[in-house]
């Protein structure tokens, strides 16, 4: 796990980055960059270096908070968000890298007045407990379900393997996806 962290901590400290300038004699001075994302179908423009990871970014700069720093490591899922209608780690992912896409976080896929049927699904089915987890499990069954309508057990678990859930939903979880699969779609909010 050590070689892991060391490894992503040296993609993230390139030294020929551009938004770092240092001339002769002086100390290293860092350099904001402004970073154009589309988040949740909303333009943002943010100063930041365009090593942030996307995560610091949405919860820091945008204040969408439901994504969740976990692990730190793209390992256990709870910092999930749709990239281009993909479940990406918002935690190792640096901005640069997703300044064309379209992302969709948790608060993106519905609200209070509007859920979408994951959300309606989790509650009814009770599939929580301390929720930490939750933004991440949800917006991967997301992107399970916008390819795949109807699923079975077997599918999501295989979509959910990549979340982890300490208080052990899992069972709730699954049942809260199936369930979901058979509701009605409906078009994603850009809230």
């Amino acid at each position: 796990m050590v070689d892991i962290t060391l490894g992503r901590l040296l993609a993230f400290c390139k030294n020929d980055c551009s938004h770092r300038r240092k001339n002769a004699g002086e100390a290293e001075v860092w350099m904001p960059e402004t970073v154009r994302l589309t988040v949740n179908g909303v333009q943002h423009q943010v100063a930041c270096d365009p090593d942030t990871p996307l995560l610091y970014v949405l919860r820091n700069d945008l204040g969408l908070t439901a994504a969740k720093f976990g692990c730190g490591l793209g390992l256990c899922g709870a910092c999930n968000v749709l990239v281009d209608g993909r479940p990406v780690h918002s935690c190792d992912t640096p901005v640069w890298s997703v300044v064309d896409n379209d992302i969709r976080t948790l608060e993106g896929l519905g609200d209070s007045d509007n859920p979408h049927p994951l959300q309606r699904s989790f509650i009814r089915e009770q599939a929580l407990q301390c929720g930490y987890c939750i933004p991440g499990m949800i917006v991967t069954a997301a992107a399970l379900l916008e390819t795949t309508r109807v699923v079975d057990d077997a599918a999501v678990r295989k979509a959910l393997n990549g979340n982890l859930c300490r208080c052990g939903a899992h069972n709730r979880i699954v049942r809260a996806v199936v369930a979901a699969s058979s509701e009605p779609t409906r078009t994603t909010s850009s809230s």
